[in-house]
């Protein structure tokens, strides 16, 4: 019998992603990919696994999940509050986020909610065992490719795990939150400002717009105070990089994220630095941004910065604790006792 986690009830959004399709966008290919891909990474280095392996993204509400393999190792990564259920009448367990779980056949982990995100993470160690599309398992629903079958997960699902059960080892966690980093989102101007008249520049940098409903992963559309036009709203379809901010007609901005499309034909005033596009990739609707004009010099820098912290966050990993605090089975797989010294009673 092959080792899976199977859904036995899904959540809000739940796919497959790991960093992406690359290579492919002049075929017409999104590249997809996790929404945050400082979570992803977070989780799978807390698994020993390559910073690439593809993971359940979760959105907004995960899955509940039950273990049908010897055991399994996983790690949660985002402001979870999940949970493990161990039979059908026992009431279900909390857990910690930010690192990693031992589970047990037949037992049952609620992801449940995430907590003021839009987006948070579950890898397992040694990953999923399903096949590539165009070299990754990430999970572009607009097309039905990739991940279990090109859509969200549903239930009765069941997820190929590689391996049939957990490598001995201790459990670890995330010592501290990674800073994200908080004020306004950091842009890149271009590659079409000059389509945007010198009022429409400034109301873009000096406004708060709001996270609309109309938000996923392939993009957010913004509700705010109108951009306006030099050129029109109409230019010849060109690239559409992560991070790029259309405006169409309407003067409004959109933020094209991981599953956008390859080419667009409405003017770019502007392009999120890359140090920012995973607090991007975590908002809710109704949030606001406002947005800050840096040099591209200063968005490589930002970016270089980044990922200094986030090698300094993994080393910084610490052993963690199982639920309950003593793990009594370990415990008692050692020696603890060297000798006795038996005192004679006075008298």
């Amino acid at each position: 019998m092959s080792a899976a986690l199977k859904v036995v009830r899904p959540g809000l959004f739940d796919t497959l992603q790991d960093l992406g399709r690359t290579g492919f966008m002049a075929l017409g290919m999104p590249t997809a990919g996790a929404m945050d891909r400082i979570g992803l990474r977070l989780a799978n280095a807390l698994l020993g696994n390559p910073p690439s392996m593809a993971a359940i993204e979760i959105g907004v509400m995960g899955p509940d999940l039950m273990v049908d393999a010897d055991s399994v190792r996983v790690a949660l990564v985002g402001p979870l509050s999940p949970a493990l259920i161990e039979g059908p009448d026992a009431p279900p367990k909390p857990l910690e986020s930010d690192r990693t779980h031992l589970l047990k056949r037949g037992q049952i982990l609620r992801v449940g909610m995430i907590e003021g995100s839009s987006t948070a993470y579950l890898a397992v160690a040694g990953g999923f065992d399903l096949p590539l599309f165009m070299g990754s398992l990430s999970t572009y629903a607009r097309a039905g490719v990739g991940g279990m079958d090109g859509r969200k997960l549903g239930q009765g699902d069941s997820l190929p795990l590689a391996h049939a059960q957990a490598t001995p080892g201790d459990e670890r966690k995330i010592a501290a939150p990674f800073d994200y980093g908080s004020g306004p989102i950091r842009v890149v101007w271009g590659p079409q400002e000059e389509y945007f008249t010198a009022d429409g520049r400034r109301t873009f940098v000096e406004s708060d717009y709001r996270v609309s409903k109309e938000a996923d992963r392939m993009g957010i559309r913004f509700e705010g105070p109108v951009i306006a036009h030099a050129k029109g709203a109409d230019i010849i379809s060109d690239g559409i990089a992560a991070g790029a901010i259309q405006v169409p007609g309407a003067g409004l901005p959109i933020v094209l994220l991981a599953d956008r499309q390859t080419v667009g034909g409405y003017p770019k005033i502007a392009t999120v630095a890359s140090v920012d596009l995973p607090r991007l990739g975590r908002l809710l609707p109704g949030q606001t941004v406002r947005f800050q004009p840096i040099l591209v010099e200063e968005a490589e820098t930002l970016r270089r910065e980044q990922e200094s912290r986030l090698a300094r966050t993994i080393a910084d990993f610490k052993v963690a604790r199982p639920p309950g605090g003593i793990d009594l089975a370990r415990l008692y797989e050692e020696n603890l006792i060297d000798g006795v010294v038996y005192e004679r009673p006075s008298t």
